[in-house]
């Protein structure tokens, strides 16, 4: 008697939790699947001689239940940690390279006033090696930590 009871108790959640839980659409699964874009900004010397910005997104590719980005070819890598309220005025960055910020906020502003604030996981690719440069200020209350990319000079 008590298997029958429990079979119908069983048998009765069952069919209430189909209907009220909704089915989940090919719509559903689908946007499940897509992953966030992964953005890169660039940052290069225009013809003007100034520093601009585009958004490059990483075009991942995908083999062995893995996505992979390739990234240009380096030649090392860097921490660096700059206090709070830190400020490097105009300035064109020492070299290619990928800045890819860690922990702590930062901004970074180019000729026209344009500012981009950068936080934990922001990738820049830096390429205004000449020209005004950019001004590249740690904002916020704490370090802001960068690994520091080198790219290097052939693919």
């Amino acid at each position: 008697m008590k298997s029958k009871c429990a079979w119908l108790v069983g048998s009765a959640l069952l069919s209430f939790s189909a209907v009220l839980l909704p089915a989940q659409s090919a719509e559903d699964t689908a946007a499940a699947q897509k992953h966030k874009a992964v953005t890169i900004t660039r940052i290069y010397t225009g013809p003007d001689g100034q520093s601009h910005a585009e958004e490059i997104e990483a075009k991942f590719s995908s083999g062995g239940g893995l996505d992979v980005y390739k990234l240009m070819a380096n030649s090392g890598a860097d921490l660096h940690r700059a206090p709070p309220g830190r400020v490097s005025v105009w300035h064109p960055a020492p070299r290619r390279q990928y800045v890819i910020t860690l922990s702590g906020q930062g901004e970074l502003e180019l000729s026209g006033g344009r500012k981009i604030l950068v936080g934990p996981g922001h990738i820049e690719l830096v390429e205004d090696i000449t020209g005004k440069g950019h001004i590249t200020r740690t904002v916020g209350s704490e370090d802001r930590v960068t690994i520091q990319i080198p790219l290097s000079d052939h693919p």
